[in-house]
């Protein structure tokens, strides 16, 4: 697109990642709490950020395994939850809210599917309160783009990243769709949250755990979350220790930040990032509640900027291609012929681009009839303005580095 856009684009990046990383750590120390209760929020945090820092450090293999590890966890306990469910549905079991499983809880229950707008018992549609509920999906799927990072250190991307980006909508539809799905067949959505007959409240996971007999299902529960948690600040810290590197490569970050270690990782750009994120410890020492809320929602219209910039160069891209223009290794042995075609194509780029450009327009909307948001959306053109300035800034330096240069040379 342009040099200006790639500063933007890059630094936008690794700032998204460094907050969506400390809103991690911020959460983390409620975890570690249910099973120590005397430890601080913050040195949870602190612990666990120094461990996975060290993990990313070890080579891209390692953190390969180590993210292996932490999704394998999630997926074993995300299916035993789902094949639990429909055990309980089938055998018309009572969760231990007391009601009989069905999937006509999806429409029996307080009105409806989706009766309420965005204030509870309104007359509204309910699918205003639907539409509410999108900023927090864009915050939690707006990562979905870090399979295309991976394809500077994959053996066969052309093969691999195709499939794995195809994957992706099967595993939200079964793990976080599917989920759901049969959560409120087992416990009806207006229990959720409720307490149960002895008075506690506890998570409708756990209800569907305790319903097929594991008891144990609160500690098992809080385990995945914590992995969770880590698989998380694992991938960020990776995505942004590669961007400051490809930054530095060109231009746009400091030099010292080219510096790789013998097993390939990008170690200067891994601690960089570590230490920068590592002010999360301080702010949830200081600021639990503004850690969390107003953290994830700036971070959420970093990820909007990411998305809008990433559809644009597509655009950008497609007509290099289709004008048979690009980098040398585009066209690779086969010349400018090979730049015709898309090895993978976005499908309907017009229309889908229009798609994503309103979609996310609106969640701008969102964003600013939500107290917890609107913040964002005015923090957001003030980051881009900072980013701009910077980037004259660099250009400004670069060529009076330039022009001193030369003048040695003559």
């Amino acid at each position: 697109w342009s040099q200006r856009a790639g500063f933007v684009s890059g630094w936008n990046y690794w700032f998204n990642y460094v907050l969506v990383s400390m809103v991690e750590l911020s959460v983390v120390g409620s975890f570690v709490n249910f099973w120590f209760p005397n430890i601080p929020a913050w040195v949870s945090a602190a612990f666990f950020l120094v461990l996975i820092t060290a993990t990313n450090l070890l080579g891209v293999s390692k953190f390969g395994e180590f993210e292996f590890w932490f999704a394998i966890i999630k997926i074993v306990a995300v299916v035993a939850m789902i094949l639990g469910g429909l055990a309980v549905v089938a055998f018309q079991l009572k969760s231990t809210n007391g009601i009989v499983a069905s999937f006509a809880h999806w429409f029996d229950i307080g009105g409806g599917f989706l009766p309420h707008g965005i204030i509870e018992h309104s007359s509204t549609s309910g699918w205003t309160g639907l539409l509410m509920a999108l900023p927090v999906v864009m915050f939690s799927f707006g990562g979905t783009e870090l399979v295309g990072i991976t394809a500077g250190e994959t053996e066969s991307p052309r093969t691999t990243i195709p499939k794995a980006t195809n994957s992706i909508i099967w595993r939200i539809l079964i793990f976080y769709v599917g989920a759901l799905g049969v959560i409120m067949a087992v416990v009806p959505w207006n229990m959720i949250g409720k307490p149960n007959a002895q008075g506690t409240v506890i998570s409708p996971f756990v209800q569907i755990f305790e319903s097929v007999g594991i008891h144990a299902a609160a500690g098992i529960l809080n385990f995945v979350c914590l992995t969770a948690v880590m698989s998380v600040y694992n991938s960020g810290l990776y995505a942004n220790s590669r961007m400051l590197y490809s930054l530095s490569r060109q231009g746009n970050a400091p030099r010292y930040l080219r510096r790789v270690s013998r097993n390939g990782v990008p170690a200067a750009g891994v601690l960089t990032s570590a230490v920068i994120i590592s002010l999360a410890v301080v702010v949830v020492f200081l600021w639990p509640q503004f850690a969390f809320n107003y953290l994830m929602s700036v971070a959420t219209i970093a990820g909007v900027i990411n998305w809008t910039m990433i559809m644009i160069t597509e655009s950008h891209f497609r007509k290099a291609i289709a004008a048979g223009k690009g980098p040398n290794e585009l066209a690779g042995v086969h010349g400018n012929a090979g730049l015709q075609r898309l090895h993978f194509a976005l499908p309907a780029p017009t229309v889908s681009r229009n798609v994503v450009f309103v979609s996310l327009a609106m969640l701008i909307v969102l964003m600013l009839l939500s107290p917890s948001y609107r913040i964002a959306v005015l923090v957001g053109p003030i980051w881009i303005a900072v980013l701009l300035v910077a980037y004259q800034i660099r250009k400004r330096n670069s060529s009076r580095a330039q022009q001193q240069s030369k003048s040695k040379r003559i």
